[in-house]
């Protein structure tokens, strides 16, 4: 599936920069980091063995919310620790008030930090096992960017997926990037990764799921292709597809139907289309 490509106009470019200017204003106003004007991004410090750094208001927030959660620090500044508008016995770790320049060190100049990062470990791993009463799985093949994969948690959320399947290679794995691009999505939807994915598939097609795997050629519509009530969604990488292999495992290859001239999306704005139609397929 690939992106979009659009052609812009003098006047477009135009208002392109005056919206970065104002982008780049507002994240100095508010302790976030400011891209740097013809400098180079300046990398932040390696994290600490077998932790994860999170960052950004939503995605802190959310982290310090969720039980599951074993949290090491906090470092905010003054301001926004006043936005997380949490309770004393919500900050179940230390909190140290720091300056922006702090967390650009630690994170690196890149990191839209909003003033705020959260030292945590990684969220126990789960197994296909642990599915349970799940109905709505979504697998991801070999989707590498860690962007879309936290845009694709984002719309799991909200179709309230039981479950994100995703290979242990050739995948992101839980960090700041992914974190901020879900807007705490990350710490709503169980995530189980597997070393095969195509025995996965099996397993999931033992288990009662009718795997259904998105691609622009499928012969059939989604709508068409959807049936029973444990439905397991199969997205492929960006620009690729689906693996072969892949392709041969699951139950059903189906399309979207689109009658514009593109006839591929953006893999996380497929995904939200076709948790869209099997929502509604399961009610």
């Amino acid at each position: 599936m690939s992106d979009d490509t659009t052609t812009h106009t003098p006047k477009d470019s135009h208002y392109a920069k005056l919206r970065r200017a104002h982008r780049d204003r507002k994240r100095g106003e508010d302790g976030t980091s400011q891209l740097r004007q013809g400098k180079p991004a300046q990398p932040g410090r390696p994290e600490p063995a077998g932790r994860v750094r999170l960052y950004g208001l939503h995605t802190v927030a959310a982290a310090l919310r969720n039980p599951r959660r074993k949290l090491h620090r906090l470092l905010a500044t003054r301001n926004a620790l006043a936005r997380l508008d949490m309770a004393e016995d919500q900050l179940r770790c230390p909190v140290e008030l720091v300056e922006p320049r702090q967390l650009d060190s630690e994170l690196g100049s890149d990191a839209v930090h909003q003033g705020v990062m959260l030292e945590t470990d990684p969220l126990p791993a789960r197994r296909l096992a642990n599915l349970g009463e799940a109905r709505l799985v979504l697998v991801l093949d070999q989707v590498t960017d860690p962007h879309n994969v936290g845009a694709i948690l984002r719309s799991a959320t909200a179709f309230n997926v039981d479950a994100l399947v995703t290979t242990a290679r050739h995948s992101p794995h839980e960090g700041g990037v992914l974190a901020k691009a879900a807007s705490g999505a990350l710490e709503h939807v169980p995530q189980i990764e597997v070393v095969n994915l195509a025995e996965a598939l099996t397993e999931l097609s033992k288990r009662g799921f009718r795997t259904v795997g998105l691609d622009s050629e499928g012969p059939e519509s989604i709508e068409a292709a959807l049936s029973g009530d444990r439905i397991a969604i199969v997205l492929g990488a960006e620009g690729k597809g689906l693996r072969q292999k892949t392709r041969a495992t699951v139950d059903v290859l189906a399309r979207l139907e689109m009658s514009g001239a593109i006839h591929s999306l953006n893999v996380s704005n497929a995904a939200a289309i076709a948790l869209y139609a099997t929502r509604r397929h399961l009610g």
